[in-house]
């Protein structure tokens, strides 16, 4: 304790003070790193990344909920889906292009 306290120019009992939350911290430093060794070794996947991956999810509500809500037909679903994951996969030009192509086809269908 001396050490510190002369070290940093304090009161030896504000160093008593100050090595006790570095033994804290570091502890509490010590588990961060022990959980994330573990997860790095054997990662654990919460949820079903198959059905309901996280990005189905952004905003709050899952797209399909969404076009069952609004009760969008096949078409119109799809747009919604292509425009919503749009963000949140690798080719957002692609998907957009996809949701176009539908948007395309329910138009076309609707003025025949």
């Amino acid at each position: 304790g001396r050490q510190v306290a002369k070290k940093f120019k304090v009161a030896l009992s504000y160093a008593y003070v100050l090595m006790s939350k570095a033994r804290a911290i570091k502890k509490e430093a010590d588990e961060v790193v022990k959980e994330a060794e573990a997860e790095i070794s054997h990662p654990v996947h919460t949820g079903d990344l198959v059905n309901h991956p996280p990005h189905y999810k952004v905003g709050g509500i899952e797209t399909i909920d969404f076009i069952e809500a609004k009760q969008l037909d096949y078409h119109l679903g799809n747009v919604v889906k292509y425009i919503s994951r749009a963000d949140h996969k690798d080719d957002k030009l692609d998907n957009l292009k996809k949701a176009q192509w539908y948007l395309n086809r329910a138009i076309d269908n609707l003025a025949k």
